[in-house]
């Protein structure tokens, strides 16, 4: 029936385009059966998939992976932008081959990625920093949505959603100073769960997602918007209508 229908949501490969676009905790686990999880000094994932790691010199992994290919996995964390019991949003997992650089390839990567997103970490580059490529063999994405096993060449034609550099500072912001607004978005919510407490998770182009923090679990729903947006402004309208604007009630 039509009321059972999930509401619209990005497609699985622009979700994982998003996840690492924001480029949130990860953490690099080897392949070699000692389950011992990896902090990056820095990673970032390329368009195509391909991520550019940055590991002090001596770590044993790269060490492992000079002059050879190993497999690993790199696990990004999709953290809330607000506070909440369970932060993490959505995970995003690459497996693939892991290589040390060669210093004429660093050079190179390290350009690339400052191209994209300086940072001064890159710096250390050759001063007790060594760079990593993880070519990618499978992708998967896990969040409220669902869990999603991708292939390279999906994820590399998707896009990251339009508001993804942005969405941090709206809910919090949201969060902070407009509780009212907040408020007038839980109506969206079945009446089972407007009791609990009422948080802003997320934003993307298809709509709203809110996390119900109750007494025994939580529960995230999406509140769809009445059509695709790519612009702050069509962003805004959608927002006002979820809130009972009168004039655009109008309107429509």
């Amino acid at each position: 029936m039509t009321e059972n229908r999930r509401p619209p949501a990005p497609h699985p490969a622009e979700r994982a385009r998003t996840i690492a676009a924001r480029g949130g905790r990860a953490a690099l686990l080897p392949s070699d059966g000692t389950e011992n999880r990896v902090s990056p000094v820095l990673h970032h994932v390329h368009a195509c998939g391909d991520t550019t790691i940055l590991l002090p010199d001596g770590h044993p992994l790269t060490e492992a992976a000079r002059g050879t290919e190993i497999t690993a996995m790199l696990e990004i964390a999709d953290h809330a932008a607000v506070p909440l019991r369970e932060p993490v949003r959505g995970l995003l997992w690459i497996t693939g081959w892991l290589r040390a650089l060669d210093p004429q390839e660093a050079r190179a990567a390290c350009l690339e990625v400052a191209d994209e997103r300086p940072d001064p970490r890159l710096l250390d580059v050759g001063h007790g920093a060594s760079v990593l490529r993880l070519s990618p063999a499978s992708l998967v994405v896990a969040d409220a949505e669902g869990t999603t096993s991708l292939r390279p060449e999906l994820f590399a034609q998707a896009d990251p959603d339009p508001f993804h550099r942005q969405e941090d500072h709206w809910l919090r912001h949201l969060e902070l100073s407009h509780r009212d607004v907040v408020g007038l978005l839980a109506a969206h919510l079945p009446e089972r769960l407007r009791g609990g407490h009422v948080r802003p998770l997320g934003l993307d182009r298809f709509g709203l997602r809110l996390r119900v923090e109750a007494a025994e679990e939580d529960h995230d729903v999406r509140i769809a918007f009445s059509r695709p947006v790519s612009t702050a402004g069509e962003l805004a309208v959608e927002l006002r209508r979820l809130m009972g604007c009168p004039f655009l009630a109008q309107r429509g």
